[in-house]
């Protein structure tokens, strides 16, 4: 039987090996974290502690500043030392965090007692998950509670938990449904719950087949279902991994819950699991290290907050050749320029590079093969035709803020133009003068 998938994507490395059968590992405690104000998407959140406060495991910090907000959690027992400036990896710029450092071992402040979601009402479920300050896991950072609160036209028949981690590399998903496969469908069917939502689909590539036979055998009895999905980036973007699973089309402009339907990580799921039956906030998750520029890639469980060149020294410390080092995949990822920089919410890896100085670029010789491959059908050529050309009205009329930055284009462009980067250029300059066209 033909596995389901998607139009156009990219086949590059995935160098999956280096990681995926290396099983997790709790980190030791780290001595400080530094947890960012704007931990998540939307609204930074508004810190409830100062300076010289003492707090323990799992208390808030920082609380929800918006309906697009959410909590924050201590990782650790210990001081606030301050809230200072540091260098973001997905804003990339210094920004508020608070610092905490460690007094001894855990203490914890817990959500409240452990209890099945069998026994709690869709909304004590996501009040929990509000709670407990869960985002997206995946990278995106959403606030989870927002995604179950869907507006009350909008009749969500589908919950869909991707498993697909098709960014290159990375293999912590991998390891969670190998090694927590339980959680992830306790934290599943109560998102089903939250949601009133009969149906759940988890999509796994087929490059897992591990992990399919895990997770088949963990939903047995449940009536969530596995599927396993043709391998190929960026199988595991939403609208891709929808139209893959389910063929519903998720309009331009649009959101999975306008074709009734929720999307959540393996992790995400995981974390539900953790706040909703044990009362565990949001304050640390899996994080894989890896790539040639690292001695010992692995999968670590860490706290939120802990400064990138402690997990990479945890795997064995850098190469002497290691060029680039990014937070996230090779694919869509962030490059930082050091790696005393701190981990959020949405770091899935650390990916170290050797060898990647940037390639000369030509001139677009219209080949065409960036129309090809992009996922969303989109013209990428065209678009950065007209960005560079500053007409950014008829970019987007051409679907410029459809793009999903996934740098499939990117990836097989043989002028070697960094179209995604450009694209990001492109949509924010966009937005600024519309933004001033309003005032």
């Amino acid at each position: 039987m033909k596995l389901p998938t998607f139009r156009g994507g990219v086949h590059p490395p995935e160098r999956k090996e280096l990681a995926k059968d290396v099983a997790l590992r709790i980190l030791p405690l780290p001595e400080k974290v530094y947890v960012f104000l704007a931990n998540h998407a939307g609204v930074p959140a508004k810190p409830v502690v100062g300076p010289g406060e003492r707090v323990k495991t799992g208390q808030l910090i920082a609380q929800s500043n918006g309906f697009i907000s959410a909590n924050l959690h201590s990782p650790l027992t210990g001081e606030v030392k301050e809230i200072g400036k540091y260098y973001h990896p997905t804003l990339s710029k210094p920004d508020d965090a608070i610092v905490i450092e460690r007094t001894s071992e855990d203490d914890w402040e817990l959500l409240g007692p452990e209890t099945s979601f069998e026994k709690l009402s869709p909304g004590e479920i996501t009040e929990r998950i509000k709670q407990a300050g869960i985002v997206g896991l995946g990278g995106a950072m959403f606030p989870t509670s927002v995604k179950l609160s869907p507006p009350k036209d909008k009749k969500i028949d589908l919950l869909v938990i991707n498993g697909a981690e098709c960014e290159p590399y990375l293999t912590i998903d991998y390891r969670y449904m190998l090694e927590r496969a339980n959680g992830v469908v306790r934290g599943t069917l109560a998102i089903m719950k939250a949601l009133g939502v009969q149906r759940a689909v988890i999509g796994i590539e087929d490059n897992k087949p591990q992990a399919v036979a895990k997770m088949s055998e963990a939903v047995k009895g449940t009536g969530i279902e596995v599927r396993k999905l043709i391998t190929k980036y960026p199988q595991g973007a939403e609208k891709q991994l929808i139209f893959a699973l389910e063929k519903r089309v998720v309009p331009s402009g649009g959101l999975p819950l306008d074709v009734g339907v929720v999307v959540d990580n393996v992790g995400t799921a995981y974390a539900v699991y953790e706040a909703v039956e044990k009362g565990r906030p949001l304050i640390e998750r899996g994080i894989t290290v890896t790539g040639e520029g690292v001695k010992s890639p692995a999968n670590f469980v860490a706290r939120i907050g802990t400064m990138a060149q402690e997990l990479i020294a945890f795997a064995g410390g850098s190469d002497e050749e290691t060029s680039k080092v990014i937070f996230g995949g090779p694919m869509m990822g962030m490059t930082v320029p050091k790696i005393d920089v701190p981990v959020v919410k949405g770091t899935s890896g650390i990916t170290l590079m050797k060898d990647t100085l940037p390639e000369e670029e030509f001139p677009c010789i219209r080949c065409g093969n960036c129309t090809f491959v992009c996922p969303m059908g989109l013209q990428p050529f065209l678009l950065n035709l007209y960005g560079s050309a500053r007409q950014y009205d008829k970019a987007v009329e051409n679907g410029l803020m459809d793009c999903i930055e996934c740098g499939s284009c990117s990836y097989i462009c043989p002028a070697r133009i960094e179209l995604v980067k450009n694209f990001k250029l492109h949509k924010k300059i966009y937005r600024s003068l519309k933004g001033g066209a309003k005032k």
